[in-house]
């Protein structure tokens, strides 16, 4: 079959043109993104309870809905979230579980509960995850709020219409509202209650279809129409008659405006308030075209948009997809320039040139498999693709490196290319075989980081999979026709090229024959010297010096600063304290955009009654969100920023708590995440202070906040001993208490396609002491009304703002964010356990303690990586010695895989990066390159061995004739990562380990391979503990 292809004029280049139109018709299919999706299944359950304080919640929604959805199968984790007026049950699916299925079973079960209180509204169950956020449009105009939220509506309706958006959520705007407020002393003047009054509004402010009738041979429908749609309508509503015939107005006991339900609810652009359309896409969606969609919309309602609208495009992810991924197409095209000169440094152009060529025939063949097996276009895909240079680059050189020297040797063209590629076939296949072992496992690697990195070895095995068929079929029948062109035409060779050439044969005769000769003669003193190194090198890792991260910081393009006020601040307090921070940002940013091209700044969004850390709601919170000069184009780091930024604005007094983050988190989620479970909430809260107190003392540790914190005073009312004798009981009263203070929808109205709340509720004026709420007239059944003091009892105390329970224990969690450039997430965590959190057990047995973020992931993703590896080197130990006919062999060859750990290690400390998954996957896809390297070697020493030649003779002969294909291999794999290595850019920090692994490892696993093996085999021979059987013959009884 190689003959064939070899020699046949067009098949081999039928089978190329067949790879590469298969590859780009797949391009076009496949999905952009920044990371593979990596979030969990996931089904949530929401429940608004209006009113009820968190406690509550918990008791009457969270124990009920566990208890309903207990037994059901493919729940891996339970969670409930009791906050103010709303519950949030989520429910982890586990691994294989359909999320579609358990989201039905879920449903069923919360269908079925009959024990929910009756204000609680339909509980909505949903799968989370579902959409992405792609940019948002910010619309400013100088126009009413009411009518700015109109205009936002009608461009979401048109978004949709035009552009295959499915997901556009309106921003800056609450529910319209028209507000019917109460006065206390005119309730008491007509024997009126706020109850009375919704209940009345609802009978009264009707439009139904009352039937038919005919007439003169026609039908005519007939319809009660008293809906009034305006405040203004509702003021001449009447609500009462009384005895001397005059007419009670509801102007004559409330005050009616309209507006909306939270004042606080907000978004503020560049000191202008506006409205924000968030702009969502499915998950199959690609990004970069939808955007491309969405820009041509706005600049064409730019036009139409009246006088002083304004519509501006931010948090553009696909700007940010865009700019990494051409990052990385432009160092792999750098990469693999450099890949063509070095191989130009050892044959000709067009021989180079066509080994070269096997790179863009593998990449677009890969693209045909990854479309079939799910996998996008990211920045994880894209990396793999450059770090299968090396790989792939290994067969083809080895293969072109042995047509090479048959071609030197012998006088048949035509039959020395064959020859040549047959001679390394056993090796190269046998090498392909152990890498796709090592890799297949590494695919199933579990985890969330485990979900991202798991597309390296899929890329990596669709590459090599369609570059064993380009070396075999397609590469040999290039370069023979390259062979022969050169006969016919003698070129001149570059002067340094003949230099450089005469040099490496030099060096490789003399220097290189020596060097390796020593060693094989001094070979136990040389051996125990490497195991002196690696012995070192583990120590770098065990003490410490070279430390480990689940996965790299990865530099985006936007800040956020979460804001925390105590509950009970009033909004005025909170804008107050944004316009602090925004200040001393425009200083902060005047001051480092002078090292700019551009202003560093390019918007500032506040988002009030937002705080994605708080996990609450209200005037108290806010958010300040900060887009910058994208990570391509500025200097300034973040880190940078933020730190300036902190130290400008120093402490606002009146700030329970302050972050500065990106908005969104990586895959190994956040750096310290706490989970304290089990005991009474004061336990866990007493518990959460002392862990936070001992975290805070910790340098680089910043942002300590904990998710269980007391809320607002509260009045609990109880009926007083002798209430019932008025005839009235609990409920009746906290029916009436409820509509007075919290409010209650008397009906709802249709107006512009927009369905507006009449809300009923006291005026706060007379809600403002405690001294009104125990005069608040309390209707009894008769008709008479008492004081509420004179029924009920009141006693203050102060709840929490948010209780969380997972798999039914009440929980604590404690965050924070570690500067990676300080401190190391494992080292601060491990001296918390020893100094606090150990003690705090044994003083507290009921509680129990369980880490998840950074360290929960990266401990499952490293053992489930360090699982999958262990079977891919069993796998690979299987298939050597069934290759060798031999139990040691394998093993010699196998210790090329630590050696290359040493240059990993190493080449971390020297360069200041820290260990993390990213590296490991490095050094794990180097394993198939420094295994492949030391199968052939093994192999050449026993051809020259079985040649006749002595031991220690064969051993060096061998490496001699190896060195040249070892050299290029890790050259071109050097080459081809090395821009990536040296890009300055700081969207490249994410993939950076990964690529030091495979150039550091390549660059001294190649010198240790060409020295350590021969000596090993030869003191393998002492013990006679290797085989005598040909490469060939193991193979050929396959």
């Amino acid at each position: 079959m190689i003959a064939f292809f070899a020699r046949h004029p067009t098949a081999a280049n039928l089978l190329m043109l067949m790879i590469c139109i298969s590859g780009l018709i797949a391009l076009p299919d496949l999905k952009r993104e920044t990371f593979p999706e990596f979030s969990r299944d996931k089904v949530q359950v929401s429940v608004i309870y209006p009113g009820a304080s968190s406690g509550e919640v918990e008791q009457a929604l969270c124990i009920v809905m566990e208890e309903a959805v207990d037994g059901v199968n493919g729940i891996a984790t339970l969670s409930c979230e009791s906050r103010e007026g709303v519950a949030k049950l989520t429910i982890e699916a586990q691994e294989g579980v359909a999320v579609s299925t358990l989201m039905s079973d879920v449903k069923t079960q919360i269908d079925a509960i009959d024990n929910f209180p009756q204000q609680i509204e339909t509980p909505i169950v949903k799968e989370l995850g579902r959409d992405q956020h792609l940019i948002s449009l910010v619309v400013s105009a100088d126009l009413p709020i009411h009518e700015l939220k109109q205009y936002a509506q009608q461009l979401k309706d048109k978004l949709k219409r035009q552009n295959d958006i499915d997901i556009v959520d309106i921003e800056g705007f609450s529910d319209q509202q028209i507000k019917v407020e109460l006065s206390l002393f005119k309730l008491r003047e007509y024997g009126l209650s706020a109850n009375n009054l919704a209940v009345l509004l609802q009978k009264q402010n009707i439009k139904l279809p009352v039937g038919e009738i005919s007439q003169d041979g026609k039908t005519m429908a007939v319809r009660f129409d008293q809906q009034r749609v305006t405040a203004q309508d509702l003021e001449g509503l009447v609500i009462k008659s009384l005895s001397n015939g005059e007419q009670v107005y509801l102007r004559d006991v409330a005050t009616l405006s309209e507006g909306f339900e939270l004042d606080e609810e907000q978004v503020v652009f560049n000191g202008q308030r506006v409205a924000l359309l968030n702009i969502k896409k499915a998950k199959r969606q690609d990004a970069i075209t939808l955007v491309a969609k969405v820009s041509k919309f706005v600049e064409k309602e730019q036009q139409l948009a009246p006088t002083g609208v304004t519509l501006t495009l931010t948090q553009n992810t696909a700007q940010i997809i865009e700019d990494r991924l051409t990052m990385l197409l432009g160092n792999g095209w750098q990469g693999f320039v450099l890949v063509l000169v070095v191989m130009y440094l050892f044959f000709s152009f067009r021989y180079s040139f066509w080994v070269s060529m096997g790179l863009p025939v593998s990449f677009l063949g890969s693209f045909a498999l990854m479309m079939l097996m799910g996998v996008s276009i990211n920045m994880i895909s894209m990396v793999a693709l450059l770090m299968s240079i090396g790989i792939l680059m290994d067969d083809a050189i080895v293969i072109a490196e042995s047509i090479a020297t048959k071609v030197e040797q012998g006088e048949d063209l035509d039959g020395d290319v064959v020859k040549g590629v047959i001679q390394v076939a056993p090796g190269v296949f046998s090498s392909f075989l152990t890498t796709i072992v090592v890799f297949v496992g590494l695919a199933f690697i579990s985890g969330d980081i485990g979900k991202v990195l798991k597309d390296i070895p899929l890329v990596l095995i669709a590459t090599i999979f369609v570059s064993i068929i380009e070396a075999f079929f397609i590469l040999p029948n290039h370069l023979l026709h390259s062979l022969r062109h050169s006969k016919k035409r003698a070129s001149s060779t570059w002067r340094f090229k003949q230099n450089f050439t005469q040099a490496f044969e030099q060096f490789r005769a003399t220097t290189l024959v020596k060097a390796v000769h020593w060693c094989v003669q001094q070979r136990y003193q040389f051996i125990g010297s490497v195991l002196l190194l690696f012995f070192i090198t583990v120590a770098l890792m065990a003490g410490g010096i070279v430390k480990f991260k689940a996965f790299p910081q990865l530099e985006g393009d936007t800040l956020e600063v979460r804001l925390l006020l105590p509950p009970n601040s009033a909004f005025s307090d909170t804008q107050a304290v944004v316009a602090k921070y925004t200040q001393s940002l425009t200083r902060v940013s005047n001051e480092l955009s002078k090292n700019e091209s551009s202003p560093l700044v390019e918007h500032v969004t506040v988002q009030y009654n937002r705080n994605s850390d708080a996990y609450e709601q209200g005037e108290h919170l806010a958010t300040i969100r900060v887009d910058l000069l994208t990570a391509q184009q500025r200097r300034t780091k973040m880190a940078q920023l933020v730190e300036l930024w902190r130290a400008q604005v120093s402490e606002v007094a009146g700030v329970r708590a302050v972050s500065f983050k990106e908005p969104t988190l990586g895959p190994a989620g956040r750096a310290i995440e706490i989970r304290v479970h089990g005991g009474e909430l004061s336990e866990l809260m007493q518990a959460s202070e002392v862990i936070k107190a001992q975290l805070v003392q910790y340098v680089g540790v910043s942002n300590v906040m904990d998710d269980l914190r007391l809320g607002k005073h509260e009045w609990r009312v109880s009926l007083k001993p002798g209430a019932l004798s008025h005839g009235i009981d609990g409920q009746a009263v906290a029916t009436q208490l409820r509509s007075a203070l919290f409010g209650q929808v008397a009906t709802e109205v249709q107006r512009d396609n927009t369905s507006i709340e009449v809300y009923v509720r006291l005026q706060e004026s007379d809600k403002n002491s405690i001294d009104s709420l125990l005069n608040y007239p309390i209707s009894l059944n008769t008709g008479q009304q008492v004081p509420l003091g004179s029924l009920a009892q009141l006693n203050l105390e102060q709840g929490v703002t948010r209780i969380n329970r997972v798999d039914g224990q009440r929980t604590v969690t404690i965050t924070a964010d570690v500067d990676a450039l300080v401190a190391n997430t494992n080292e601060v965590v491990a001296q918390l356990q020893k100094q606090t959190i150990a003690p705090l057990l044994i003083q507290s047995p009921q509680l129990s303690v369980s880490y998840e973020g950074e360290i929960k992931t990266g401990t499952q993703t490293g053992r489930s990586m360090a699982g999958k590896f262990l079977l891919g080197l069993i796998g690979v130990f299987v298939i050597l010695s069934f290759q060798f006919r031999s139990y040691f062999e394998p093993v010699m060859v196998m210790l090329a895989i630590p050696l290359a750990l040493i240059g990993v290690v190493w080449g971390h400390f020297l360069l200041g990066f820290d260990l993390s998954m990213p590296s490991m996957i490095g050094f794990i896809s180097l394993a198939g390159i420094v295994v492949n390297d030391s199968i052939l070697l093994v192999a050449f020493i026993k051809e020259h061995e079985h040649s006749g030649e002595s031991l220690e003779n064969a051993a060096v002969m061998a490496a001699k004739a190896r060195f040249r294909a070892i050299f290029i291999t890790s050259a071109t794999t050097i080459a081809g990562t090395l821009p990536l290595l040296l890009e300055t850019s700081l969207q490249a920090q994410v993939v950076q380990p990964l690529v030091v692994s495979m150039v550091f490892g390549m660059a001294l696993s190649t010198l240790l391979i060409v020295f350590v093996l021969p000596s090993i085999y030869v003191l393998l021979e002492d013990f006679n503990l290797t085989s005598k059987h040909h490469l060939h013959d193991g193979l050929s009884s396959t």
